[in-house]
């Protein structure tokens, strides 16, 4: 219990807003793509990245690589291959309906409008090719449909195989109550036991019904009979009832709705909760399974110091993390993702001591912090002031024998410095850079710098940094 409670308050806001978003998304895919074929390519893509993860988990070194590889070109292909299904998937949905709207029930194909109008172009000697889809995707067989999304109704039907219409040679395609496409060309078959007279659109009716599941209904021009092909049957429909018991059975439609209504929610339901929970395994397996730990040393950032502050000194300048996560999100770490700061804006002047918790550490999300080393940092804050100190030269080395440093003057000879209060009382000398007088034969002028440790002691604004120096050298009078 212990352990759930501890992993469940691990769990971030963020977490949950991740985890949501992208089960939503999964979920939306299959309500906009799940009477596709492309849907189905993508449960086997899905699957084989569960037996990709559970390779690596398992050390199969070869064969994650080879489905990896596998799972990529499969991604392509259904790009490729799908690419019209997905784009008519799209293309026939606006956002509301891609982001939130819900179908439990298929548009019914109004039977009695299309048999009627079957048999009246058949009455009226004008021939057609009418094709119900099923489960097959016609893109990659018909060619040249021109795309037109209108409500299917006897005048439209009448008007498309009217004999001056362009489109009339071709065939026109029904999904639900719309006609989607028209003057599309059918694939032609090459059967060699079709009667004599069939002509091109009897082949292409019979073409289109070998390659894909789809039914079609075919009236002849010059014989004025109504034909159904579905596979490799041609079949002769004599009556408007004929057809219709023939169309309700490829459609499905001599099913209950309300049956069919209940299923079609339980299922969206079923899918819905595999969705959470497939990304809930996602999420774990990337962010908490196969954990792994490493150990990185960074500097510790100190933000919203006073200004009228400076830091004088601390027991640290770094701290060491043990951070641990899957071995996915660890090799991943960039050094700029990790950060440790500690807030000044309630230190005050003199000694202050910080405690270091996970409060402190900035992480990339699905790393946890294990440790930090040292948990506490000591910092000594100084309100700086400013004090005029004499400079002096320091000399090393010694003249020749026959020489004598005579006189020294110094510009400036007094320097302005910054420093804490505690730091300035023991300081009474500043002095400059190590000038060597080994190599000093006659009198001169040199311009050295000061030397401060920047840690304690600074110039003052306004003050010079450097100090001119000038010296007089005299021959040693010999006594």
């Amino acid at each position: 219990m212990d352990t759930l409670f501890a992993f469940l308050s691990s769990i971030r806001w963020q977490d949950v807003v991740d985890i949501t978003l992208n089960s939503y998304i999964l979920f939306r895919l299959f309500v906009i793509f799940r009477e596709t074929n492309a849907f189905r390519v993508l449960i086997g893509i899905a699957l084989l990245w569960f037996f990709q993860r559970i390779s690596v988990s398992l050390e199969l070194i070869v064969t994650s690589w080879v489905i990896q590889g596998i799972t990529a070109v499969a991604a392509l292909i259904i790009v490729v291959v799908f690419r019209n299904e997905i784009r008519s998937v799209l293309q026939a949905k606006n956002l509301r309906a891609i982001l939130w709207g819900f179908s439990f029930k298929p548009a019914d194909t109004p039977l009695e409008i299309i048999t009627d109008s079957v048999f009246e172009l058949a009455r009226r000697q004008t021939g057609a090719l009418i094709v119900f889809p099923a489960k097959d995707d016609l893109g990659h067989v018909v060619q040249n449909g021109i795309s037109w999304q209108g409500l299917v109704s006897k005048e439209m039907i009448l008007s498309i195989f009217w004999h001056d219409n362009p489109v009339h040679d071709g065939a026109v395609i029904i999904k639900g109550n719309q006609i989607t496409e028209v003057g599309v060309i059918l694939p032609l078959s090459h059967r060699k036991d079709l009667p004599s007279y069939y002509g091109t659109r009897h082949r292409a009716a019979v073409g289109l019904a070998e390659a894909t599941d789809a039914l079609v209904v075919l009236v002849s021009e010059e014989r004025k009979y109504v034909l159904v092909v579905k596979g490799s049957q041609v079949k002769l429909i004599p009556q408007k009832d004929d057809l219709a018991k023939i169309l309700q059975e490829h459609l499905g439609l001599a099913t209950a709705q309300k049956k069919d209504i209940k299923k079609e929610k339980l299922k969206i339901g079923i899918v819905a909760l595999a969705s959470v929970f497939f990304v809930i395994g996602v999420w774990f397996s990337f962010s908490k399974g196969l954990e792994s730990q490493m150990a990185v040393e960074i500097p510790i950032e100190y933000t919203s110091l006073d200004p009228g502050m400076e830091i004088l000194d601390t027991t640290t300048g770094a701290v060491r993390l043990q951070l641990a996560g899957s071995a996915t999100l660890i090799k991943s770490i960039r050094p700029e993702q990790v950060k440790a700061r500690i807030n000044l804006d309630t230190a005050i002047e003199g000694l202050n001591t910080f405690m270091i918790s996970d409060k402190n550490i900035n992480l990339p999300p699905g790393i946890v912090l294990k440790s930090v080393k040292p948990s506490v940092v000591e910092v000594e804050l100084y309100v700086p002031i400013i004090k005029k100190i004499p400079v002096q030269v320091d000399w090393v080395g010694k003249l020749p024998e026959h020489l004598v440093l005579e006189k020294v003057r110094l510009d400036p000879n007094k320097i302005q410095v910054m420093g804490s209060k505690k730091v300035l009382e023991n300081i009474s000398t500043i002095y400059t850079q190590k000038i060597s007088l080994d190599q000093i034969e006659k009198t001169g002028k040199i311009t050295v710098n000061l030397s401060l440790d920047p840690a304690f002691v600074q110039i003052a604004p306004g003050s010079r940094d450097k100090v001119n120096v000038e010296y007089v050298i005299k021959k040693r009078v010999q006594k």
